[in-house]
């Protein structure tokens, strides 16, 4: 049913007329110095593409490559990690592969199951769907500023718990509320890369509202700085022949929104009603619940940043 063609978050593939299997893989090597919250941090990742389709992640396998120079301890710590947010998501992890490498790298190949009339694409927005963020952006650039030793512990601490959120309760709001259109998650691609992917897909326009856009404190300040991750660059440089910047949107503010992100929030794109009902259904639930733009008719560029 979803393959590639649309660069979606997961594979979709169609048993029968009620069922179909939603597989995804990620891994990556750490971006924190705890093993345990490393962990923690990759399975939630990992798990976020099948909460972005829709669906309820039900099996998972662990990928892990390992160097033999470190504890066996170690890697204990990161698979417990994982475990416990693969048990949080009511999963099992059936298993998995182990293998010797220089570096650690870590994550988890998830298979889940739903209705097939539930699956929530990215490339099926609607003219006049709002779209709606359930966590801030600046990870890359906070990342960057902690490995500088630049950041304070609660900015850290706010970012850790943020990139171990699970989006299971994001999911659960917008299944609740009803209505949603097209729905993906803002990881490395950063946020105008998966908004140009869902604009393209669906062969619409989207109105980015900048000023709107939730951001983790002192990511700003840091940008400003210039401590913004190459990856941010990159993803700038792959779209920006779809994309429209107006002259009032700060540097920063472009920089923060191409910003890579690690178990980013997920962007849902629904009518006004259910826009505005999901808002107050996500408080409190998710790190944010933001209306950050609006889907028009097809224009010459995909987003449109103002």
């Amino acid at each position: 049913m979803i393959g590639f063609d649309t660069s979606d978050d997961a594979l979709v593939y169609r048993v029968r007329e009620d069922l179909a299997v939603v597989q995804t893989v990620d891994f990556f090597p750490p971006i924190v110095d705890d093993p345990y919250l490393y962990g923690q941090i990759a399975a939630t990742n990992s798990l976020s593409d099948i909460y972005a389709m829709g669906g309820d992640p039900q099996l998972a396998m662990n990928l892990i490559c390992f160097p033999t120079c470190l504890p066996i301890e170690v890697m204990g710590e990161i698979l417990q990690g994982g475990y416990n947010k693969v048990q949080e998501a009511g999963a099992i992890i059936a298993g998995g592969h182990t293998i010797d490498d220089t570096s650690p790298k870590y994550g988890l190949c998830v298979t889940g199951f739903m209705n097939p009339k539930d699956i929530l694409p990215n490339s099926s927005c609607k003219e006049g769907d709002l779209l709606v963020l359930t966590k801030p952006l600046g990870i890359g650039v906070l990342s960057t500023a902690a490995k500088a030793e630049l950041t304070d512990d609660a900015t850290f601490k706010l970012i850790t718990e943020s990139m171990a959120a699970l989006n299971k309760y994001a999911k659960d709001a917008v299944v609740k509320v009803g209505g949603a259109n097209a729905c993906t998650d803002v990881t490395g691609f950063g946020f105008l890369g998966h908004a140009s992917e869902m604009a393209l897909g669906s062969k619409k326009t989207i109105e980015v509202f900048s000023k709107d856009i939730p951001l983790f404190p002192n990511a700003v300040e840091f940008a400003k700085m210039g401590l913004v991750p190459a990856g941010a660059y990159d993803n700038m440089r792959y779209i920006e022949k779809d994309v429209s910047i107006d002259a009032s949107v700060e540097q920063h503010t472009v920089d923060l929104l191409a910003d890579p992100q690690t178990s980013g929030g997920l962007l849902v794109s629904l009518p006004e009603k259910q826009a505005l009902e999901l808002v107050k259904e996500l408080n409190g639930v998710t790190p944010c619940a933001q209306i950050v733009g609006q889907v028009l008719p097809a224009q010459e560029k995909a987003i449109l940043v103002r």
